[in-house]
């Protein structure tokens, strides 16, 4: 008897050591990327992630490693949010939330510098911190938009830009880079960088597809314009512009218990009873249709509350695709800062794509009429 329950718990133990397969991972694209960063303690990635994905297009288009500053385009945006939610009264978003559109907003207004040039830092320090700077300009406009005076005060403006040069940095009319001078605007001329070749996507039964539309979540305040297509064609998409070595990028959902940056992936379990073990073994994910997309997004249990940049493909061992992604949260974590996204992830927990309009296909550029 002992003897056929030690056999019995010995081939347990064997098809348990062989079920049970721990993450391996191989690379099936890899895109230049530049270093990762840390955002530091702000809501700032929808900056630090576009602006990488502006620095891989600069390798892309002209083989230049520039490291771009991010809070030259944070302290502009701050301006505009600051319009919009004033001359909203305040029913507007005043947050240090933002999308991808709006870096590409920014270029266009006002252009981009290097970081050496603008790094939004005081001497000294090295980690960025915008909770303040923020209450105290909402604290401002909120006075201003109640009008204790009876009327708006023409220095409104001068009072908030003052408030961004002292926190942030005045802003650059001129500067030089190796050895040459430049404005903002010159520059990204030079680095090759054209707004109008950016292009929005995303998925959503409530829009028809094919067509633009305006999405209605918190972040976007500057009423950007996304072209709807069908989950599959989002995918298709962005795998197609990976491996033809366009990066992407990404605004996402990472609430999950599934998405973890410390293990570096993101998964969706067919069953929550396996969320632990997912984040070290392979487990069998959910399917993921249009329907079950939109009702998470219709419940609040997708939110666009995290962007990040795509810039590769992996496998694991049994054949998964996932998506490479470089998050803005430092090289302390996960894979060096990268977290594996799997398919099924991304097709549920995706808010949208931002690419170079060369990365489509000219079946769907057609379609989109872009």
């Amino acid at each position: 008897m002992k003897k056929i329950l030690l056999g019995a718990a010995l081939t347990f133990l064997s098809i348990t050591s062989t079920s049970a397969q721990k993450y391996q991972f191989s690379t099936v694209k890899d895109i230049e990327d530049t270093e990762v960063k840390s955002q530091g303690r702000t809501g700032t990635c929808w900056s630090f992630s576009t602006t990488s994905f502006l620095e891989s297009e600069i390798i892309r288009l002209t083989g230049k490693n520039i490291d771009l500053s991010e809070m030259y385009t944070v302290r502009n945006t701050y301006s505009d949010k600051a319009n919009n939610y004033l001359y909203r009264q305040g029913k507007a978003q005043f947050s240090e939330g933002g999308l991808a559109h709006d870096v590409i907003n920014s270029v266009e207004k006002y252009g981009l510098v290097p970081e050496q040039v603008f790094t939004g830092l005081d001497l000294g320090q090295d980690r960025h911190n915008h909770a303040e700077m923020i209450a105290v300009l909402k604290s401002m406009l909120d006075a201003y938009i109640k009008n204790p005076a009876g009327e708006l005060s023409p220095k409104w403006k001068q009072s908030v830009e003052s408030v961004l040069d002292v926190y942030l940095g005045k802003n650059k009319e001129e500067f030089t880079f190796e050895g040459k001078k430049y404005t903002p605007k010159s520059f990204a001329e030079y680095v090759k960088i054209d707004p109008s070749n950016y292009v929005t996507i995303s998925s959503f039964e409530h829009a028809k597809k094919y067509d633009q539309f305006i999405l209605n979540i918190p972040d976007n305040f500057s009423n950007g314009a996304f072209s709807n297509v069908s989950l599959d064609a989002l995918v298709a998409v962005t795998e197609e512009a990976i491996k033809n070595g366009y990066t992407v990028e990404l605004d996402c959902d990472v609430s999950e218990k599934t998405f973890s940056s410390k293990n570096g992936v993101a998964v969706i379990p067919t069953s929550s009873t396996e969320n632990k073990k997912a984040l070290t073994e392979i487990v069998e994910e959910r399917t993921i249709t249009p329907s079950l997309r939109q009702s998470e997004f219709e419940n609040f249990n997708t939110t666009d509350d995290h962007l990040m940049h795509i810039v590769g493909l992996v496998k694991d061992q049994k054949g998964n695709t996932y998506f490479k992604v470089k998050n803005s949260w430092g090289k302390n974590q996960g894979n060096k800062g990268y977290v594996y996204m799997s398919v099924p992830y991304f097709k549920l927990k995706t808010i949208s794509v931002l690419l170079h309009k060369d990365a489509v296909s000219s079946n769907l550029k057609n379609k989109l009429k872009i």
